[in-house]
């Protein structure tokens, strides 16, 4: 009796510990499942909470870095919505000269005003019929007022506009207006850049147009056959004839680093390879010569015989670090240089690439910037063309500051090219530019048009130095003229002349 007793009991106490572990798994199984769904609160949550604080984190960063940048898209066409309470301001030369106004009449009527006519056109350009140049750049810009606030709240009240802010540009009028005359009558383009900044003192280009009367000038600058309006200084496609000499002399310097000046060609006044032939400038026999005397006497078949010893692919890979095929540091309309070779390159058309003919296009502006970094030991500095922009009163409202773009070359590659520009200068074709106050290196350029026409363009890329005066790089093209040495140079003269004596 009493064994079943104790059995009994022990299969109750069985049964009891048995409930107790169902109910601690049931219980278990709550939490697990509480936690669980506690998790995916705290995920979502968590989520939804980085979300909003990286949209408040966006807000304002776009309202105090990135707004002026899209409010000053020169697409954004509310902009001009400011100018019901604003008067255009000014744009000017870093000396104070006035190239771009807004005349208010006794009515109130508003006139853009351009008190150099032609010679700015492209640079300031104009703000009527959609916008082009510093208007179309700088517009948010010149429709903005910093005036002091209690004139702004007399202003408002009293229904009159405020004034625009200023736009002082880093353009030198003297040497704009030297580089303006010395083009004369001939199309073409001239630019020049201060190599340690990036400040762009000189842009002209022609044929140009009068912004005073562009409105009714219209149809005839825009019309069919028409290039009144094209900025050939930033916009235009060259063939860059000799002055491509400067890259393919530096990749031949890279590929024969510690033998370059064992480099000697004999010119007889032409070159033939796999029947073809290239022949130098009026087939002038040069004679006997090094890199350096090729260079300077810009001997097309010396150079021909260059590009047939160094690697059409380095050279490719050359020009891309130069700048080619790539859009252009700065902000102002620009178009892309071209070039394009490599090892499956016929002799012929390597001959011709690497005397700067063939399918190679470059603009003024691009050569430039090349000039630019050479004489700045190798450092590409950014171009701009905007100093600072001010109220109507004189204070700075916004200051921008030199930047360096890239080192596209090293400061030896650059040493070579320098030795090589100043030999064109004091023994070569740019002799017209030796013996001046300043001291000037560079490269000439006759390049043909193309195959079928005799037709010219006359190149110079350069730079010029002198004492107690920022450096000075200046691009020329004058097309349908001639020698480079005749018609290039003379204009870059004219412009260091002005830049380095007054």
């Amino acid at each position: 009796m009493r064994q079943k007793t104790d059995k009994s009991r022990q299969l109750k106490s069985r049964a009891r510990r048995a409930v107790k572990r169902e109910g601690e798994n049931r219980q278990q199984v709550a939490k697990t499942a509480r936690r669980h769904r506690n998790r995916e609160y705290a995920v979502v949550t968590y989520f939804f909470l980085i979300v909003f604080v990286g949209l408040i984190g966006y807000f304002l960063y776009f309202q105090f870095v990135k707004s002026d940048e899209f409010i000053n898209s020169p697409y954004n066409s509310l902009q001009d919505l400011f100018s019901k309470n604003v008067v255009r301001g000014e744009i000017q030369t870093k000396d104070g000269h006035v190239i771009a106004r807004t005349k208010v009449g006794s009515d109130a009527s508003e006139t853009r005003e351009y008190p150099d006519g032609r010679m700015f056109a492209h640079v300031a350009g104009f703000a009527v019929n959609g916008k082009a140049g510093l208007e179309k750049q700088e517009n948010f810009s010149l429709l903005r007022s910093h005036e002091f606030f209690l004139d702004q709240i007399v202003n408002d009240i009293s229904g009159k506009k405020n004034t625009g802010d200023n736009v002082v540009t880093t353009l030198d009028y003297k040497a704009q207006a030297a580089a303006y005359n010395a083009l004369g009558d001939y199309e073409g383009a001239v630019i020049a850049i201060e190599p340690k900044t990036g400040k762009i003192a000189v842009m002209v280009s022609k044929p140009d147009y009068d912004p005073n009367t562009i409105a009714s000038d219209w149809e005839s600058v825009n019309g069919d056959g028409s290039t009144s309006l094209y900025n050939r200084a930033t916009q235009g496609q060259y063939a860059p004839g000799s002055v491509f000499k400067i890259f393919t002399a530096l990749e031949y310097y890279n590929e024969n680093p510690s033998t370059y000046n064992d480099y000697s060609f004999d010119c007889d006044g032409s070159i033939t390879k796999d029947g073809f032939t290239i022949h130098c400038a009026g087939n002038k026999s040069h004679g006997q010569e090094d890199l350096t005397k090729s260079f300077a006497k810009s001997c097309n078949s010396s150079f021909s015989n260059i590009g047939l010893l160094v690697d059409n692919n380095k050279l490719n890979t050359l020009c891309d670090d130069m700048l080619f095929n790539k859009n252009l540091p700065i902000a102002f309309d620009s178009k892309k240089s071209k070039f394009a070779l490599d090892n499956n390159a016929s002799s012929a058309l390597t001959m011709q690439t690497t005397i700067g003919q063939g399918n190679t296009l470059v603009s003024p502006l691009h050569m430039c910037m090349i000039a630019g970094a050479i004489c700045n030991d190798g450092n590409l500095m950014r171009p701009y063309l905007v100093d600072h922009t001010e109220n109507a009163s004189g204070a700075l409202v916004e200051q921008n500051k030199p930047a360096s773009y890239k080192q596209i070359m090293s400061k030896d590659q650059a040493a070579f090219l320098q030795n090589l520009m100043a030999a064109v200068v004091s023994d070569g074709i740019g002799a017209k530019l030796s013996d001046q106050s300043y001291e000037a290196f560079g490269k000439t350029g006759t390049a043909q048009v193309s195959d079928s026409t005799d037709q010219t363009n006359a190149w110079f890329v350069g730079y010029g130095k002198k004492d107690g005066y920022n450096d000075l790089a200046i691009a020329v093209v004058v097309e349908d003229s001639g020698a480079g040495s005749t018609y290039a140079v003379p204009v870059a003269k004219k412009v260091f002349d002005k830049y380095f004596n007054e």
